[in-house]
């Protein structure tokens, strides 16, 4: 695993994976974006007058890199390399911010855990500034033709999968990960990001969703070895991948005319914050604590306001009912008319 990485690089990602706890898909983030920066910063280093392109960087072996080629990087090398993103690779901000929080997390480990560097090069490196945007989400009447096209076409798995979506807001890795053993009466164990466990409590219509997949066709297919505890399986009897989950999600929002909207299982996570924040009226900080949030600031995205919500400030401003009057005069000309008549006009 890692193998065409130098060694420095592979005990962090491990050390990320180990110690910090980070998912499987996290530290494969680190891994392509840190083995990215190294590959150009060598042929920069060798090549310093020659312009790196993309495809020349993918071919640059790195394994030999040590803590000697490490220690000269500066944080003027960084910016040029953030520069080549975004312009050789078109990487937009919200990539090349994550590309940088990779740095920061990979040259930390170097100085504060291993001391294998006295200077952080990158210890005042800034994250690209992201353009805040409001999260896509289907309306009340949307979710409702969603779930109600689900239920008429008889797709009972599906219909689970959605509901537990909008109803809880959790994240596809959470909802692949949930065992039988994690539901209990009308509490569900979810596992979320960082390997950090929390405890939610499902609705009626969860728990009846749930209840008839397992009996009927959650029934009919036998588990493999290591998948019996699995809630949502496969036909082969493995755990249902999160990939098969957005393709289910996609096909029922085709179903339901939804389609080409950019819906996906992370809308509907979105789906479910908005509504309960608006429709439902939940307490953001509660919102928090069920989306699995570390900080407030990210569940504040959803205190958004609706259009309904904006239609009622505008009635309610005290100068909407004024109404533009005619001067005595202008009424008077329009009940008798004007003598100043243009001849153009008879």
């Amino acid at each position: 695993m890692y193998e065409d990485c130098p060694q420095t690089l592979r005990d962090f990602l491990f050390y990320m994976k180990t110690i910090k706890g980070r998912s499987e898909k996290t530290v494969d983030g680190y891994y392509i974006d840190l083995r990215g920066f190294l590959r150009y910063e060598k042929f920069i280093k060798e090549n310093p007058k020659t312009k790196c392109t993309k495809e020349i960087a993918d071919n640059i072996n790195i394994e030999d890199i040590g803590l000697d080629f490490i220690r000269k990087i500066k944080l003027s090398d960084v910016y040029d390399y953030l520069n080549y993103t975004m312009s050789e690779c078109e990487n937009n901000s919200k990539t090349r911010a994550r590309k940088v929080s990779a740095l920061r997390s990979y040259f930390k480990y170097l100085t504060v855990t291993m001391h294998f560097l006295e200077e952080n090069p990158v210890k005042e490196l800034e994250v690209p500034s992201i353009q805040k945007s409001l999260p896509k989400y289907l309306s009340l009447e949307e979710s409702l033709d969603l779930l109600n096209t689900t239920i008429e076409a008889e797709n009972i798995r599906d219909y689970c999968i959605i509901t537990l979506f909008l109803n809880c807001g959790m994240r596809l890795s959470e909802l692949v990960g949930i065992n039988l053993s994690d539901i209990k009466e009308n509490t569900l164990r979810i596992l979320g990001k960082g390997n950090k466990e929390r405890i939610i409590y499902i609705n009626k219509a969860c728990i009846d969703a749930v209840e008839n997949y397992k009996t009927s066709e959650r029934s009919k297919i036998k588990p493999k070895p290591g998948y019996e505890n699995a809630l949502f399986l496969s036909r082969n009897g493995t755990r249902l991948s999160p990939r098969r989950v957005e393709q289910i999600v996609a096909e029922n929002l085709k179903s339901a005319n939804l389609d080409g909207h950019g819906y996906s299982p992370h809308k509907l996570r979105h789906t479910a914050a908005t509504l309960l924040y608006q429709q439902g009226n939940v307490d953001i900080r509660v919102l928090k604590e069920l989306l699995g949030h570390v900080s407030l600031s990210t569940t504040e995205i959803y205190t958004h306001v609706s259009n309904k919500q904006l239609e009622s400030a505008a009635e309610k401003s005290p100068l909407a009912s004024t109404k533009f009057k005619k001067k005595k005069s202008e009424k008077a000309e329009e009940k008798y008319g004007s003598d100043n008549t243009d001849d153009s006009d008879i």
